[in-house]
């Protein structure tokens, strides 16, 4: 490795600095969703002294405010693949299969995020990733039109990928090499109003499903949305529309609770925003499109597969009631559908980890470590306040979710008749590399902090 390179981290960080800087540029409701989201993060710091402290504790309270995650939808295996490579420069890695079909979202993703713990405390800005489903629609001519137009592009700048293969033989970048290439990467996730199809073809794409049209027609994968992350995502919906933004019916995920559960998700309405197709004779004929939006997420704990299992059977409950429209008629309705469904979800630290719904980070605490005794319990220690537990974050993503943030943006009537079909070979094959498994991710973080408990107390001889 070439001495004098910029960590991984360090053009992570510049490159999510400066995709933020574009977007609030580009969209300017970013910019005041970010300034809402500061104040509400503010004012629930000041009124929780706890939380405060717990977050200080996990190391955890400075990367709330930089905390980013942005979504794109690429069209090709190739674009994909090489997506994987750059976002590896970047120290980021795709955790997570995420089938959206059975949601009538015709793409499958992947998240690519960085994975120990002292990456994403420098900086975690993720990438929810599409790929998109050409085998899902139906019309074979337009099927085929479609790939067409998808393998004429080329949607990284030339010194993009000059940079990444010497990113790749050096086992990184120099300073003014890594400045470069975050630049020449930003230019793949601008926005260009410049269609890549005309009107017709635009229309015939947008009937089968406007996120088809969002993938196939302009030039690239354009940044749809940034979300920032808040500690009381509640407050933010309910103040969104004092700053001008019109947030969506209802918040995606769990319920409310004071023991937050994986992720909670709102954001504002798509822009409807003019394009250009062109036309006969080198013009152009103006039109609109709708893709890019803003998005605020609140975090809780990951779930075990056996607290997942209870997640997704509570949420099914509640959408067997009431499922949430796009236009928000039965929000109420869903809301307390879900506040009822989600019942049985214990909202006690302490029970749901007695339970084993949730994965957490243990530590001793050295101030009290003399009142250990030989042979003690495990669970003693921690009733003693020798060893404390702290919820491990959910750093990923939740597909009915996704799903539900996708269809509330692109309209009324965007979500297809698709049949649910995963298939996880087939991306992993585009993407070149397999995906890891989030729940095996967190339990290894589980268990080597409680083997580090173990280590610190083991001349006591502790019992499970």
């Amino acid at each position: 490795m070439t001495t004098g390179l910029l960590s991984s981290d360090e053009i992570r960080a510049a490159f999510s600095a400066a995709l933020s800087d574009m977007y609030r540029r580009e969209v300017p409701a970013y910019g005041t969703l970010l300034a809402l989201v500061a104040q509400v993060n503010e004012a629930t710091l000041a009124a929780s002294p706890e939380l405060r402290a717990r977050l200080e504790k996990t190391d955890s309270l400075d990367r709330i405010s930089e905390e980013r995650h942005g979504a794109i939808r690429v069209g090709t295996p190739g674009e994909l693949a090489t997506m994987r490579r750059i976002f590896a420069v970047m120290g980021m890695h795709p955790v997570g299969y995420y089938d959206l079909s059975d949601a009538g979202v015709p793409v499958h993703s992947t998240a690519f995020r960085p994975v120990d713990a002292a990456a994403l405390s420098f900086n975690p800005f993720r990438v929810f990733t599409s790929l998109l489903r050409l085998d899902l629609i139906e019309d074979t001519g337009l099927r085929e039109r479609a790939r067409k137009v998808l393998s004429e592009r080329r949607i990284f700048t030339d010194e993009a990928l000059d940079l990444l293969d010497r990113a790749e033989a050096d086992g990184g970048l120099a300073d003014g090499d890594a400045m470069r290439f975050v630049a020449e990467v930003l230019e793949t996730f601008r926005w260009h109003r410049e269609a890549r199809v005309d009107a017709e073809m635009y229309r015939s794409l947008h009937e089968t499903h406007r996120l088809i049209a969002d993938v196939v027609s302009f030039r690239g994968p354009h940044i749809n949305h940034l979300t920032p992350r808040t500690l009381d995502i509640d407050a933010v919906q309910r103040l969104m529309p004092e700053h001008g933004i019109a947030p969506k019916a209802v918040i995606e995920g769990p319920p409310s609770r004071a023991c937050p559960i994986l992720l909670r998700q709102t954001s504002f309405k798509a822009l409807e925003e003019r394009v250009l197709f062109p036309g006969s004779r080198g013009r152009t004929v103006g039109g609109s499109h709708t893709a890019r939006f803003g998005e605020i997420e609140q975090r809780g704990i990951a779930l075990t597969p056996k607290g997942r299992a209870l997640y997704d059977r509570l949420l099914a409950d509640a959408r067997s009631v009431a499922r949430p429209s796009a236009d928000g008629s039965n929000a109420d309705t869903y809301r307390n559908a879900l506040a009822q469904a989600f019942k049985p979800f214990p909202d006690d630290w302490p029970e749901i980890r007695r339970q084993g719904l949730g994965y957490f980070s243990y530590s001793v605490d050295e101030g009290r470590i003399g009142r250990a005794r030989c042979g003690a319990d495990f669970d003693a220690l921690i009733a003693a306040g020798i060893i404390r537990f702290d919820a491990i974050v959910y750093e990923d993503f939740l597909p009915v979710s996704a799903a539900g943030i996708f269809q509330s943006n692109l309209g009324d009537g965007s979500s297809a008749e698709l049949t649910a079909s995963p298939n996880r070979s087939m991306f992993e094959e585009a993407l070149g590399a397999a995906v890891i498994d989030e729940f095996e991710h967190y339990r290894g973080i589980e268990a080597a902090s409680l083997a580090m408990c173990r280590a610190r107390l083991g001349k006591l001889e502790l019992t499970s």
